[in-house]
């Protein structure tokens, strides 16, 4: 009797390490999830020159491009969104002209109403990618994407409440709110501080979740 003793009381220390022991697996899952990140971009120089003595005008200027994994510019494959003037590109679809980067990825875009810390949850329906035929997914000129353009003073401001939403070249998502189009925030008399961009964005690093919070 008391040999079965023991090798009840064995068998019940073996069940109770082995839920603990799973316990702990779930608890190591949890905490390997990575955290939200929050940053700021100042001054990402992205300057385009236009000759207007042709028709249409031609835009030269290289297209920087930004990788929200590493929180940097860079110039390999790796991009999600690249700038030059007031364009934005995304590394998903196709080129629309020949002097843009190809797309190697699937990333997508698209812009969401609302303030940055209010938009908590990305709509996978709403994505774009560029087009050949159809144009960029971030169309260009005054009060179609970002930004607006004044005639007079000519000063190119983004639109408040205009949150680009990312789906990146690696499955992970981020959004973004451009604050300013000119260097240090704010233009100068000749406006020759423009095509510097100021953005604050979030990246939810863990690929699939689509929730920022």
């Amino acid at each position: 009797m008391k040999t079965i003793r023991t090798i009840q009381l064995v068998l019940t220390f073996g069940l109770f390490l082995a839920f603990t022991s799973c316990d702990n697996n779930d608890d190591t899952d949890n905490s390997s999830s990575e955290a939200v990140e929050s940053n700021t971009v100042t001054n990402l120089q992205a300057t385009q020159s236009a000759d207007y003595t042709t028709s249409p005008a031609t835009i030269t200027g290289d297209y920087i491009r930004f990788s929200f994994d590493s929180g940097s510019t860079t110039t390999g494959d790796d991009w999600d969104v690249a700038f030059r003037g007031t364009t934005i590109l995304v590394n998903g679809g196709e080129a629309t002209s020949d002097d843009e980067p190809e797309r190697t990825g699937d990333a997508g875009i698209y812009i969401a109403s609302g303030t940055l810390a209010s938009i908590t949850e990305v709509n996978t329906e709403l994505f774009e990618v560029d087009s050949a035929t159809d144009g960029l997914a971030i169309t260009t000129g005054s009060d179609n994407g970002w930004y607006t353009y004044d005639s007079t003073t000519h000063i190119i401001s983004p639109i408040a409440g205009k949150i680009i939403v990312v789906k990146t070249t690696t499955g992970t998502y981020a959004k973004f709110e451009i604050t300013s189009y000119y260097e240090d925030g704010e233009a100068n008399e000749d406006l020759s501080n423009s095509q510097y961009y100021s953005f604050n964005y979030v990246y939810q690093p863990n690929e699939g979740e689509t929730s920022f919070e």
